[in-house]
């Protein structure tokens, strides 16, 4: 949820990355400006909410099934796999995973969530690198990985912006190396960056934080940005610059959904 380098080689237990820009090429599917996009994280979608006005959906990669992204699919619509890549989540079926040595301070809103260490690329990217093969196993078609701005925040680690584009861009290789599209989540300060790392973004609140210029660089490479604001009405759409396409939602991410004329 939102919250307040140079290229590398990391060798991971086996697992080569290379961390930098990934050729675009090894996704077979990118969102792009023509889609139109949902998301529900509170339980798995129903049947007739995948019937919905949009051409791509998101929902979480643990408790989905394999079926209900086929029938998503069934429907020409793309599934985009929810994961957290930045805390520790204590209701995970992979929480014991996790040493306590990588977990830090309380994810400040979130019960049960810390922040992690995302300097232990050993230790974390294994671990990643799992979830995101549930989501290519169950046929998800992008990812979009949570919780990647540690550094923004008051994790209980000395973490710096060139320790976090490391970890986000492994993050992001090891997607493309599932044959995955991935977004860059709610990282204002990082899109100008990140951009050539990651197929879209998806962001929370750019317009009540004034950040949709932010993602400038994704719109200009023809990248779709989707803005998600937690309001009941559709005053903000007024606020959206061009590329940046945006619906308003309830903060506990049901079905309810107001969209932006043509987004």
């Amino acid at each position: 949820m939102r919250q307040f380098c140079t290229r590398a080689i990391a060798i991971c237990t086996g697992l080569v990355l290379i961390i930098g820009p990934i050729a675009s090429a090894s996704t077979p599917w990118k969102p792009d400006s023509s889609d139109r996009f949902q998301i529900k994280l509170s339980t798995p979608p129903t049947a007739a909410q995948m019937k919905g006005s949009f051409s791509m959906m998101e929902f979480d990669g643990t408790d989905a099934s394999s079926a209900q992204v086929a029938a998503l699919h069934a429907l020409s619509k793309r599934a985009v796999c929810y994961f957290d890549a930045g805390t520790w989540e204590n209701w995970r079926p992979d929480a014991a995973s996790f040493p306590k040595s990588v977990l830090g301070k309380p994810d400040a809103g979130w019960p049960g969530e810390r922040w992690l260490d995302i300097r232990r690329l050993t230790v974390l990217l294994p671990i990643m690198k799992k979830r995101i093969d549930i989501c290519a196993a169950k046929g998800f078609d992008a990812v979009d990985p949570d919780n990647v701005n540690g550094f923004e925040n008051a994790s209980g680690f000395a973490l710096t912006r060139a320790q976090q584009y490391t970890y986000d861009r492994a993050i992001a290789s090891l997607a493309h190396a599932d044959h995955l599209a991935v977004a860059l989540k709610s990282f204002a300060s990082g899109a100008k960056d990140l951009q050539a790392n990651f197929d879209f973004v998806v962001d929370e609140q750019c317009v009540a934080y004034h950040e949709c210029s932010s993602f400038s660089s994704f719109v200009t490479h023809a990248k779709p940005v989707f803005d998600i604001e937690y309001t009941t009405t559709t005053h903000f759409c007024a606020s959206l610059p061009s590329g940046v396409f945006g619906i308003a939602k309830h903060l506990s991410l049901d079905a309810w959904t107001l969209r932006c004329p043509k987004s």
